[in-house]
């Protein structure tokens, strides 16, 4: 079970890393600079200052918040290989559990700002077929790719994968010879590397917030780096983005250069992306742009598996059913996850119907996610002992930068901005009553001293008079401390229904913090008889508890400490293993002591928690041995020091 997870640095990574991280940012040329000439007054929309301001806005943003900020900083607070703000989050959360508030804002609206960006992605480059072709629907070539891309997921992805670093090698290399070749047309664009102008056209631009929450849209993808730091590792990621981010200067620039020196053109929905390719190239131009926007697409699409993987092993969302439909780690299909983001996506491109309507909208969920970061990040520092001298002002410039961001895409909020951020806000309510809700209802638990059913399991094994209930009875436990057992058990085992079972298996299954990291440790209470599992599974394992405890016990057959062949002399003889049963306990709440807020939590926790997957689903265990059995949730004093949360 033990996982070697980490991605060589080389050629190879390098186009991994090209194919899985930057097709969101790789794409923003297709509508930034579209979305820049639109937000201008109609008399300055070609004006060589406010254009080379524009684009020198674009530069200095890709260099702070990009480079800077994720590139060289974030990219550093790793979880054993592993980047993405619920790992930074695993990383600092036993120590500042009260982050998860962060946490929580962070993901929801990242995943939000997944819904819009496989919308935007693909309708602008069918836009730019539809210049060459007037006769194709865009809407409903559209909605045609996005439902293709979300229903072949069941299938997986990992054929599909290998050539993904390829493509989009040749799309960063074809927009930057684009970007190159339209530079002539006006050299002195090359002035938008001084930052002076980007501060220039802040200052003197009539409508400054919504140029600048324009530009915001060249870096939506830079969360991305760090999601995916797990996939591709951090040397490719840091090299890859030397090319990846000279190709889209090269790109912005050409676009700027071309929108100066063509100023009869620039009218209402002009977009400068499609304009500066030669005319027999453009259809090769808008092909490679759909090619882009799928792989884009399909990037945000694993990226919200992996984000809702990651938010169920925290406890911050509830249990789904996740499923591998290929041997490739780490690729899951989550299918309720899929069906929604496909449902929303849809709704997404036909209410908004264009990628300028759609571009109104984009990016203020985003700048959210980035803020959360950002918090995150200073915990993490004061965790590593990072003086204060050092994060401190780095902090306060992060917070600075992106609260301008941010400020400048309110101003989309009634344009569509309150599509992504309702969205956001329904995730987050999830989360929060979740994660709440689990804890009032952990904290609702009783604990008891094991050593006394122990001794009455003893006297029970031996009581014939007891109906068997199984060779080996399985529970899963959350009693954190070996000494201890939930009073649901023991209810369960002794009150209930007296269990007579050969050998009692007790498991507590621990969420690691660290990706893939396996391993377990057993307590003997009764030589050959009781047993305690503590099984150690990283949050991007996944769960497979039948699986784990065959394996364990195959292992402890081999030493000895167990023996797992039928007690029917009739099958033991045939070499035959006993069979196993597991026991579900589920509980009830009923007349419970606790305040308004805290009823109002739990009672929409168990309404959630009636619309996710089963606990049986979720240990992965067969149904056709599971017993599952319901008893009454107890109201508890305040918790003490030994909470079993």
């Amino acid at each position: 079970m033990k996982h070697q997870h980490k991605v060589p640095f080389g050629m190879m990574g390098i186009f991994l890393a090209i194919g899985i991280v930057y097709g969101d940012i790789g794409t923003s040329p297709l509508y930034v600079m579209k979305a820049i000439v639109n937000g201008m007054p109609d008399g300055l929309r070609a004006s060589p200052d406010y254009i080379i301001g524009a684009i020198s806005c674009i530069i200095w943003t890709l260099t702070l918040q990009t480079t800077i900020k994720y590139v060289v900083v974030t990219l550093r607070a790793d979880n054993k290989g592993e980047g993405g703000i619920l790992s930074l989050f695993a990383l600092i959360r036993k120590k500042y559990r009260w982050a998860y508030v962060f946490a929580m804002i962070g993901a929801a609206t990242l995943l939000a700002d997944g819904i819009i960006t496989p919308a935007i992605t693909v309708i602008s480059s069918v836009e730019g077929l539809n210049v060459l072709v007037p006769s194709i629907p865009v809407i409903p070539v559209t909605l045609a790719i996005i439902l293709a891309l979300f229903l072949i997921q069941p299938l997986g992805t990992a054929r599909l994968g290998k050539p993904f670093g390829r493509i989009m090698f040749l799309w960063f290399t074809m927009i930057g010879i684009l970007g190159l070749l339209a530079y002539f047309q006006y050299p002195l664009i090359i002035k938008a590397f001084n930052p002076i102008y980007a501060i220039k056209v802040l200052i003197e631009a009539p409508d400054a917030f919504i140029i600048l929450g324009a530009v915001f849209l060249c870096t939506t993808g830079a969360e991305a780096l760090y999601s995916d730091l797990g996939h591709c590792g951090l040397h490719n990621i840091r090299v890859s983005w030397v090319y990846v981010k000279l190709t889209l200067i090269l790109n912005y620039l050409g676009q700027g250069a071309w929108i100066i020196s063509h100023p009869d053109k620039i009218v209402t929905d002009i977009n400068p992306f499609f304009s500066i390719m030669p005319g027999w190239f453009s259809f090769i131009g808008v092909t490679m742009a759909t090619l882009a926007a799928i792989i884009a697409s399909q990037a945000l699409i694993s990226g919200s598996f992996t984000i809702i993987s990651e938010a169920i092993s925290l406890d911050l969302w509830p249990n789904i059913k996740i499923k591998y439909p290929t041997e490739v780690k780490g690729q899951m299909f989550i299918p309720q996850v899929n069906y929604s983001l496909m449902i929303l996506c849809t709704l997404i491109v036909i209410a908004f119907g264009s990628s300028s309507n759609m571009e109104a909208a984009y990016g203020l969920s985003i700048t959210i996610t980035m803020l959360m970061t950002t918090f995150l990040l200073f915990i993490y520092f004061q965790l590593k002992e990072v003086s204060l001298f050092v994060s401190i002002p780095l902090t306060a410039f992060f917070i600075s930068l992106e609260g301008s961001f941010f400020i400048a895409n309110m101003f989309k909020f009634t344009h569509g901005g309150w599509a992504t951020l309702l969205i956001a806000g329904c995730i987050f309510a999830i989360m929060y009553v979740w994660y709440n809700g689990r804890r009032i209802k952990n904290h609702c638990s009783t604990y008891e001293p094991i050593a006394p059913t122990i001794e009455c399991l003893q006297e029970i094994t031996e009581d014939e008079s007891i109906p068997k209930f199984a060779t080996h009875l399985v529970y899963v436990t959350r009693a954190k401390y070996p000494d201890e057992m939930e009073s649901k058990i023991v209810y369960s085992l002794i009150n209930k229904q007296p269990k007579r079972a050969d050998t009692y298996w007790f498991v507590y299954l621990h969420r690691s913090d660290e990706p893939y990291h396996f391993k377990y440790s057993v307590k003997t209470f009764v030589p050959q008889k009781m047993f305690r599992l503590d099984i150690y599974s990283g949050f991007k394992q996944g769960v497979h508890m039948d699986k784990f405890i065959h394996l364990i016990c195959k292992e402890m057959e081999e030493t000895g400490q167990v023996d797992l062949l039928s007690r029917y002399p009739s099958l033991r003889e045939r070499n035959i293993e006993g069979d196993f049963r597991f026991v579900v306990v589920e509980r009830i709440a009923r007349n419970l002591q606790l305040s308004a807020i805290k009823k109002t939590l739990l009672l929409l926790y168990y309404l959630i928690k009636k619309c996710s997957t089963s606990d049986t689903q979720i240990l992965d265990l067969d149904p056709s041995v599971v017993t599952l059995e319901y008893v009454p949730l107890k109201s508890t004093p305040p918790l003490d020091k030994k909470e079993n949360v």
